[in-house]
């Protein structure tokens, strides 16, 4: 398994917080991270409140721990809470069940990190994530679900658990 390099994070985030400043966000932070969740590069913008690198981590461990954006975490969140307490726990709470995570993916569609946004709403969180991967070169989970199963996002959940 390849890891994401320290200029492609380095990419990943300046773009994220220079879109977040063309669209006029609160206060942007990212963190992106290698598999296993290792810290590559992390920013924090001038006047983003505290807890930022932690929700940031949290929402790229979601992603990673569950292999789907944070953003369905949460949803799975909601539809079986006891099941993500349970994960929640087991992790040592490292889980942030909101959206601002995702996958990092090669051309090739394996993972190679996470992001996480976080700063303003949910939706722009993810809109910058997906901004900053793609200005990298690099995908996401949505860019490979068409590359058969071992890569296919599941973007909505069922009563089997997925």
């Amino acid at each position: 398994m390849s890891a994401i390099t320290l200029d492609q994070a380095n990419r990943i985030i300046a773009a994220i917080i220079k879109r977040g400043i063309e669209l006029d966000c609160r206060p942007i932070s990212a963190v992106v991270v290698e598999p296993g969740c290792i810290v590559k590069a992390f920013q924090k913008e001038d006047g983003a409140s505290m807890l930022r690198f932690e929700m940031a981590v949290g929402k790229a461990y979601a992603a990673l721990a569950l292999s789907r954006s944070s953003k369905l975490v949460r949803i799975r969140n909601e539809e079986k809470p006891v099941f993500m307490r349970y994960l929640m726990d087991v992790s040592g709470d490292k889980i942030f069940a909101e959206g601002g995570g995702m996958q990092i993916r090669d051309k090739d569609g394996e993972v190679i990190g996470a992001v996480g946004v976080t700063g303003d709403t949910e939706d722009r969180d993810d809109e910058l994530a997906v901004y900053g991967i793609h200005s990298a070169g690099l995908k996401t989970d949505e860019d490979c679900k068409d590359m058969g199963r071992k890569f296919r996002m599941r973007v909505t959940s069922g009563a089997d658990g997925r």
